[in-house]
């Protein structure tokens, strides 16, 4: 068994596998835009938090749960799969963190004035809550969400190139709006 069965060679659907995998982190990136944006509401009092992408995605919470998957599929002791859940969404939201800051000068979270934390963009308190959700997702949510899929799967495949299509034009219309915006900024401020 392999870690990431969409790189398994001869593999005989791999598009409707990739089909697949690509509806998880749709639907898990929503719900994470969905969950920030109930956080937002919370905390803030408005649900719209500005992301980095334009549509209704946060693509931290597609990656996260991908990867679980994938390491689920190992079929690992429990403990060390629940240090996972822990460590891999804790790396995604650095990774995505260092990345956004390193190319837009930018930092959409900051837990610099929490205790425990690491360069503004994980601390600890997060990381738990990360942890905890993790966990619910893979063995509550996941449950459900891989049932619904089969439901899906007639109109999903069909209309995934076009999904596609519009998860791409959100990235680069966004990240050419970013670097444009970055660009700007630097010849105002010199």
């Amino acid at each position: 068994m392999t870690l990431f069965p969409l790189l398994s060679p001869g593999s005989d659907s791999a598009f409707a596998t990739a089909g697949q995998y690509f509806f998880y982190f749709a639907v898990y990136s929503f719900l994470g835009w969905v969950l920030e944006g109930t956080y937002n509401l919370y905390s803030r009092g408005s649900f719209r938090k500005e992301g980095f992408l334009k549509g209704p995605v946060k693509p931290m919470y597609g990656f996260a749960p991908l990867l679980l998957l994938s390491f689920q599929k190992l079929e690992l002791p429990l403990p060390v799969f629940l240090l996972l859940a822990l460590i891999i969404p804790s790396l995604v939201e650095y990774a995505s963190g260092w990345l956004l800051k390193t190319f837009f000068r930018r930092q959409w979270w900051d837990y610099s004035d929490m205790p425990r934390q690491l360069h503004g963009h994980i601390c600890l308190k997060f990381s738990l809550y990360w942890w905890v959700l993790s966990a619910g997702c893979i063995y509550a949510l996941h449950p459900l969400i891989a049932l619904l899929y089969p439901l899906m799967e007639p109109v999903w495949l069909p209309a995934l190139p076009l999904v596609a299509v519009m998860f791409l034009a959100d990235m680069l219309w966004t990240f050419r709006i970013r670097r444009r915006s970055l660009t700007e900024l630097e010849h105002g401020e010199g």
